[in-house]
């Protein structure tokens, strides 16, 4: 585990990263903590993963939008939830992201769960309260960490497709710029049968996850300070309006509001390294 020192606006956060990212592949985890439970009311941007926030204060925790009510306590975030708000008190939380692959392989065909805002208790189902028990028992984050990959480890029934797979590395490596007609050819399917595959396994199409594999990229850019202009050429977007338009339909909000989201601000921090296979 390493303790970090957060950006000006987290001075007051330790953030705490595995000593050796990447065992449990597809799988990144940070662990926060305030040096005094604090209020906190904050909006997550769209990310390429399926999100796992297990809420882990003492106090009297976060509370999210979740179906049209609000919930408290740990949360599960299905890939495009679009902008996620919470607020309240916050002292410690475990934040586990899982590629849409690996997402597959824990939670099945996911198709339901896109666009899904949730308990964790409702979505994981029996055990997810001896889960979380065991993640506040634990003396330190290392053993949070292996607490999550030992139970997500036990958890991987739900196989997919090698193709699928590999389609969606190449979606990463890419930075979302690959045609779905290419993408399907290198893997010897038909389009028609690559897009039926790709939803029905990982809950999305493929155009729409380069749409937001290509979106996450762009907010990294805006939030490492770049120009607007600058940043929509960089991630081949046609112009800057196809970048509003793309930032508009993934968070809600505009770039300049994008560039400043609290989340991003410590992406780099939180996630020195991301093995989002």
């Amino acid at each position: 585990m390493r303790l970090t020192a957060a950006p000006p606006d987290w001075a007051q956060v330790e953030i705490a990263v595995p000593r050796s990212p990447g065992r449990l592949p597809g799988v990144s985890m940070a662990g926060f903590r305030h040096r005094a439970p604090a209020f906190v009311d904050i909006a997550m941007v769209a990310h390429p993963s399926v999100t796992l926030i297990f809420d882990l204060s003492e106090d009297e925790g976060i509370v999210y939008d979740a179906n049209g009510r609000s919930e408290k306590g740990s949360a599960f975030v299905g890939l495009l939830p679009g902008e996620v708000h919470a607020a309240g008190t916050l002292g410690e939380c475990l934040q586990v992201r899982l590629s849409p692959v690996m997402a597959a392989r824990v939670f099945g065909a996911s198709a339901e769960l896109t666009g899904t805002v949730a308990s964790f208790a409702d979505v994981w189902g029996r055990g997810a309260e001896r889960f979380e028990g065991r993640l506040r028992a634990a003396a330190s984050w290392d053993e949070r960490f292996a607490v999550v990959v030992e139970v997500l480890g036990r958890r991987l029934n739900a196989s997919v497709d090698a193709e699928i797979a590999h389609i969606w590395q190449r979606t990463l490596a890419s930075q979302g710029r690959l045609r779905v007609e290419g993408m399907a050819d290198e893997v010897g399917w038909s389009r028609k049968r690559l897009w039926a595959r790709f939803r029905s396994q990982l809950g999305i199409t493929p155009k729409r996850a380069a749409q937001l594999v290509r979106f996450d990229h762009a907010a990294h850019l805006l939030a490492a300070g770049q120009a607007t202009a600058t940043v929509a050429a960089e991630s081949g977007y046609v112009d800057q309006s196809h970048l509003h338009r793309e930032v508009a339909a993934f968070a809600g909000t505009t770039p300049s509001a994008v560039a400043a989201a609290p989340w991003l601000a410590i992406d780099d921090v939180a996630w020195p390294v991301t093995p989002r296979k």
